[in-house]
């Protein structure tokens, strides 16, 4: 059974809308770990159906290494993104992890990915289950 971590900071509403459409996709096939910056996060991801959930930069940093695949927005992978909640020590873990990292292109901060079309959070979830995870 393939282990995808969810990781999302703020509200939990990125990770939610992902775990969700993943659950109506993969139903109980895959195992999700739902980790938040911040207990908000992770509270609203485990009510998305996330099989277990942790909150905050250790539990990040640990659990990025154990896990098959990484799902979450390109701030996760940016220090100090997400109004500095994503640690120096976050980004580097979720980076430098042996797991695919699928990053979901939208971003609060002053980055902009050239030759991007700019589409809605539903389009963007949509793309990443059909496409990037049919395989798994």
């Amino acid at each position: 059974m393939k282990q995808i971590c969810i990781i999302d900071g703020q509200g939990g509403g990125i990770g939610s809308a992902t775990i969700k459409k993943l659950r109506d996709f993969f139903e109980d096939s895959i195992d999700i770990t739902a980790l938040g910056t911040n207990a908000i996060a992770t509270a609203q991801m485990l009510k998305a159906k996330a099989n277990r959930g942790a909150s905050g930069e250790n539990a990040i940093v640990q659990t990025v290494q154990k896990v098959d695949i990484i799902i979450g927005p390109i701030g996760i992978i940016m220090a100090n993104a997400m109004m500095g909640e994503v640690t120096p020590a976050i980004a580097a873990a979720v980076a430098s992890s042996p797991a695919r990292k699928i990053l979901i292109p939208l971003s609060q901060e002053n980055i902009e990915i050239a030759g991007l079309i700019p589409q809605p959070l539903p389009h963007l979830i949509e793309e990443l289950v059909q496409e990037r995870l049919k395989d798994i």
